[in-house]
């Protein structure tokens, strides 16, 4: 079990457990109590009502952030042709097909967001157990897999966030960064927990949203209002 220091601790002693808070007074606490001598990351964490075993019931999607997520996005393109070009004028980090797939079948993975052309697919789709894992297997469903390559950089540059449920019904959603406003990570807070309800599978019975959750990197976590929240 992790050990906390005294600060910590103090922090959050100050929480009231059995409130919701409001999205921006939760932020507001945060930032008003932030501890680390870095810039430290914002999440919210939903523990949803579904069942992680059934496949129809998986929850994942991606949400563009209108404040951006403070952190500069690395971007690799599969492609090749007018796509790579694209991907490169758009200002893609790494763009290339089988000198890239060799790359990663080494090991590395230097890079935040992958996007690939359905013709790399074939092949890229043989980098599973390197990117699987680490959720940066591109997919349809996240726009990760387009000809549009130059679309697709620029969003994911400009704050769009990937996310997908884990094997334990949990979804954890970055959202910015401490030094924003508040009013900015507020905004990006409620981009987030609608996109996450949008993603709510059709065969999900029951509370979708059992507890929502706003944290920072080194902060104490806050039980946030919801249905208030996303009515805003």
């Amino acid at each position: 079990m992790t050990q906390h220091g005294k600060k910590y601790r103090a922090v959050k002693a100050q929480v009231k457990v059995e409130k919701l808070y409001d999205l921006k007074e939760a932020v507001e606490f945060l930032q008003k109590h932030k501890r680390a001598s870095f810039d430290e990351t914002a999440e919210i964490a939903f523990r949803l009502g579904v069942d992680p075993t059934q496949s129809d019931q998986n929850v994942r999607g991606t949400v563009a952030l209108p404040n951006g997520t403070g952190k500069q996005v690395r971007v690799l393109v599969f492609a090749v042709g007018p796509a790579a070009d694209a991907a490169t004028a758009a200002g893609a980090e790494y763009v290339g097909f089988e000198d890239l797939v060799a790359k990663l079948q080494g090991g590395w993975t230097d890079f935040d967001v992958a996007v690939a052309t359905a013709e790399t697919m074939k092949e890229v789709r043989k980098l599973g157990k390197v990117l699987g894992p680490r959720g940066l297997m591109p997919n349809p469903k996240t726009g990760t897999v387009t000809e549009d390559t130059a679309t697709a950089v620029k969003l994911c540059k400009a704050g769009r966030v990937e996310f997908r449920m884990d094997r334990t019904g949990n979804v954890m959603v970055p959202f910015g960064k401490l030094s924003f406003t508040a009013d900015a990570l507020a905004e990006n807070g409620k981009a987030v927990i609608h996109a996450v309800q949008a993603a709510r599978p059709p065969s999900a019975k029951g509370i979708y949203i059992k507890r929502a959750t706003v944290t920072s990197t080194m902060g104490p976590g806050l039980h946030i209002q919801i249905k208030e929240t996303a009515a805003a």
